[in-house]
């Protein structure tokens, strides 16, 4: 998605966020990311915001709106969202400014603990019943095994999607963000999908699933569940690999292969 600067939005628009804000001295483009039209950084009146959002007839516009509302329900290691804004084409999220770096996952990091703190935190959270947010059931009912998707079913609220973009590091803890896709799931999903992004950073298959491991919701799973799991996971990267031949993605789908044979309970 191509990005503007905030003075580009409509007038209208600017002068909503100066509403919440106060007067905006500076505004500066964030680098990184794809999936936002704007992401700045703000100088207001009432402190530094950051502002991301997308054109309100954007595909994606769902996904943002489902952000929004989860929000409240989120973690204290999670960014705060200070307001949701939709008019003059466009829809708006105003959130705590986190000055941090992305996470390093490499083995050996001392992100990782930080990293295991955060979702040790997330784990414990129930996901909200007056949200509507997708089911994991739905969300890998296409690409699970026949029979098993019921192994996916749960209460807790999951981000799913541990790319080193997604967590910031920043006063000695991490902090997840970009929540355009929760779900209410089995609790164990998480650390399945933290141990794959750990494979792409370089762990070996045995080290990103005994750091899953040190999370109760992976060791009480049964060995079933986690093989229906990582299976998916493998077939949902295939496809998302052949729809789009970008080294990266490539390897992601060759890692979560890995991982679906290490873990799989007829090898």
């Amino acid at each position: 998605m191509s990005r503007i600067p905030f003075d580009r939005l409509p007038a209208d628009v600017r002068q909503a966020v100066a509403d919440k804000t106060g007067a905006v001295h500076q505004a500066v483009t964030a680098p990184g990311g794809m999936n936002s039209g704007i992401a700045s950084l703000l100088d207001t009146d009432s402190g530094p915001v950051f502002v991301k959002g997308i054109p309100a007839d954007h595909p994606q516009v769902g996904a943002q709106r489902r952000e929004a509302a989860v929000a409240a329900h989120l973690p204290f290691s999670c960014p705060r969202l200070y307001w949701h804004l939709e008019l003059g084409g466009w829809s708006l999220l105003g959130y705590e400014v986190v000055e941090g770096r992305h996470a390093d996952y490499v083995p050996g990091s001392p992100d990782l603990p930080l990293v295991e703190a955060a979702l040790a935190e997330l784990q414990g959270i129930t996901a909200p019943a007056d949200v509507e947010i997708k089911q994991a059931v739905d969300r890998w009912a296409k690409y699970a095994p026949p029979g098993t998707v019921q192994h996916f079913d749960g209460d807790a609220l999951l981000h799913t999607d541990f790319a080193p973009d997604n967590v910031l590091i920043a006063d000695g803890r991490a902090r997840l963000i970009d929540w355009a896709w929760p779900t209410r799931g089995a609790a164990w999903i998480d650390p399945g999908a933290l141990a794959l992004r750990l494979m792409d950073a370089g762990h070996s298959v045995e080290a990103a699933v005994a750091f899953a491991g040190r999370f109760p919701s992976w060791r009480r799973a049964a060995p079933e569940a986690l093989a229906a799991f990582s299976t998916a996971t493998a077939s949902l990267w295939r496809e998302i690999a052949e729809q789009d031949e970008a080294p990266w993605k490539r390897a992601m789908a060759e890692q979560a292969t890995v991982l679906a044979r290490a873990l799989d309970t007829n090898p």
